[in-house]
């Protein structure tokens, strides 16, 4: 591949759990419509603390950290009160990479969280 063919390639990686199901439909929706893309398991390759400072700077915290599933729920109370703040968070993520919600969806030119296909058509869009 030539330097402009792949400058102009898509570099798109979906960050997730194989078994959750907004992660199986974004992939479903990309596959369809033939987009190339690589997948990052969570539960396999766990996630470092740098990514998730990157991703902070773009996403909100209260976005990207999942207090809705099981896995918040055990926490203890004093685990749970380690969240307010992006440090105490990011440590809770890396440990237990369930806490981040799915999938989060990673180009070169944005980031975003959730299952949305609006946002996904529009990053299909850009040159």
């Amino acid at each position: 591949m030539n330097q402009a063919t792949a400058s102009e390639t898509l570099m798109l990686t979906i960050y997730g759990i194989p078994n959750c199901t907004s992660v199986q439909k974004t992939r479903a929706w990309l596959t369809a419509r033939g987009v190339d893309y690589t997948f990052h398991d969570f539960k396999k390759q766990g996630v470092d603390a740098n990514m998730l400072k990157c991703w902070l700077q773009t996403v909100p915290l209260d976005k990207l950290l999942n207090k809705k599933g099981t896995t918040w729920r055990g926490l203890s109370a004093d685990a749970q009160a380690l969240a307010v703040e992006s440090a105490g968070a990011i440590e809770l993520m890396v440990a237990q990479p369930s806490l981040i919600k799915r999938p989060v969806v990673v180009s070169h030119s944005s980031i975003f969280v959730g299952h949305d296909e609006n946002q996904l058509s529009h990053l299909l869009a850009q040159p």
